[in-house]
């Protein structure tokens, strides 16, 4: 999951990916994407088996958005790993 607060607001960003697109590397894959009501962060699900990937495409966005990446998993995948002796 990436989370991206706009560091001046939505313009910037949307003028970017109007002239740009979103800019993903070979092997990161965009699924979807919401904002929150006042347009300043906007949270991407994306999928890849290769982290780097991640921080080359958010290279090209950081200068006007912070980005945060929390790796997720598919619920079913989670339980099927837990270990019953893991705490949370």
């Amino acid at each position: 999951m990436v989370i991206e607060r706009f560091l001046s607001g939505p313009q910037a960003v949307l003028e970017r990916y109007n002239e740009r697109g979103r800019m993903l590397p070979d092997g990161l894959i965009y699924i979807d994407s919401w904002l929150d009501e006042a347009g300043s962060v906007c949270f991407q699900l994306m999928e890849t088996s290769d982290r780097a990937l991640l921080a080359e495409w958010s290279s090209k966005w950081d200068d006007l958005v912070a980005i945060e990446i929390v790796p997720v998993y598919r619920s079913a995948e989670f339980w099927a790993t837990y270990s019953t002796t893991s705490q949370f």
